[in-house]
């Protein structure tokens, strides 16, 4: 399910880096030798490791070769820098050529993962959903990073974190185990439907069955919206069927903010966040413009003080592991956080690397990469 790239050799020719393809060639000529590469990332990240060993697996089918891997951290476990996270073992001529297909499959997801993981653990009273597709650059990194929201979700989850309860879109649903992917409306529909209550009804009026979740800040009236839509639809504002999402831009504030008024809310209910020192980045997810904390506890307030005390509010727009640790501390009460922050921010971070380390048995590695040498006693730890 999802996209895999072709197996065949064309098209890892193709796609591949030509000095390894010279490799293949070479000692194709020379003799060909049995070697081990140790594959690794220089930072600390969440094992992610299945969408390359699908890639090798399906190479060595299509090939009629062995290639034998040792997965020494398990999926969703926690993986130090420069440590193995594969050993795999085979032909050097069937081997040489695959490097710079199975590095683009592994280095993304496991640091998408640890992302997601962190931010997770971080706010582990909230669900998440993932909202990365179109932040992708195509099929195959939409696929790798959806891959990788579910690993660090379900790492997470092992923690009494609620993680994520699934994604935006139907083609990658399965990696939360779910037949399709969650939404109600973008902001277009709202544009289209000319306010903000009228959206909301021809959502309810085509999706009866559907929770509805309405965003509120398209005309800067997110409070004011917010409440009127749940006037009209107070029975599933009563049974818990409804939800304001907050995704004002940056630009401006939350209707009825400004800075005075922003610290004077987080005084109100988490006065503990704004008494130490803060970066400019954190003051900004605190008290600044979009969906700060202060806008979120703004928006809460307003519900609860006219009768919604059930209606959800689901958070977006930056969501990522630092802006989630700010809300955390200032409790922010979000319900469901829509992010695809989770992907990389430092693309150069996500380089994994592969050295050969033995030679037809005998440990060989370049000078100051010995830590990659398999250990005395290594074993597989998992598949």
């Amino acid at each position: 399910m999802g996209t895999r790239p072709e197996p065949s050799d064309a098209a890892i020719a193709g796609r591949t880096d030509v000095y390894f393809n010279r490799t293949k060639q070479i000692v194709a000529r020379f003799g060909d030798a049995q070697v081990t590469y140790a594959v690794f990332l220089r930072r600390p990240v969440v094992s992610a490791p299945r969408l390359a060993i699908d890639w090798l697996q399906a190479v060595a089918a299509e090939r009629g070769t062995e290639i034998r891997i040792e997965l020494m951290h398990k999926e969703g476990e926690w993986v130090g820098a420069g440590d193995p996270i594969l050993y795999i073992s085979g032909s050097f001529v069937q081997l040489a050529d695959l490097e710079t297909l199975y590095l683009q499959k592994l280095g993304a997801p496991c640091v998408a993962a640890h992302n997601a993981y962190q931010m997770a653990l971080e706010l582990p009273e909230v669900a998440f959903l993932a909202m990365e597709a179109r932040h992708c650059a195509g099929a195959e990194m939409q696929e790798m990073m959806a891959y990788a929201a579910a690993v660090g979700s379900a790492a997470a989850k092992r923690e009494g974190a609620k993680g994520f309860i699934g994604n935006a879109n139907d083609s990658t649903a399965h990696w939360f185990g779910k037949d399709h992917g969650y939404g109600t409306m973008p902001h277009a529909l709202i544009g289209y439907a000319g306010s903000t209550v009228r959206a909301a009804e021809m959502f309810h009026e085509t999706f009866p069955a559907e929770t509805l979740t309405v965003l509120v800040d398209y005309f800067g009236r997110e409070v004011t919206d917010g409440l009127e839509v749940c006037r009209r639809f107070a029975e599933l504002a009563a049974a818990g069927r409804l939800s304001v999402r907050l995704d004002t831009h940056g630009g401006r504030f939350l209707e009825g903010l400004d800075p005075a008024e922003s610290y004077a809310v987080l005084e109100r209910h988490a006065p503990g966040t704004i008494r130490r020192y803060r970066s400019e980045t954190e003051l900004r997810h605190l008290v600044g413009t979009g969906v700060s904390a202060a806008a979120i506890w703004r928006m809460r307030e307003a519900l609860d003080e006219a009768g919604f005390p059930k209606v959800g509010i689901v958070a977006s727009s930056g969501f990522g592991v630092s802006k989630c640790r700010v809300m955390h501390e200032a409790k922010a009460p979000i319900d469901v956080v829509g992010t695809g922050s989770f992907i990389p921010n430092t693309w150069s971070e996500t380089y994994a690397t592969a050295d050969i380390v033995e030679y037809d048995g005998q440990p060989r590695v370049k000078l100051g990469r010995e830590f990659l040498l398999r250990k005395n006693g290594a074993r597989k730890r998992g598949n």
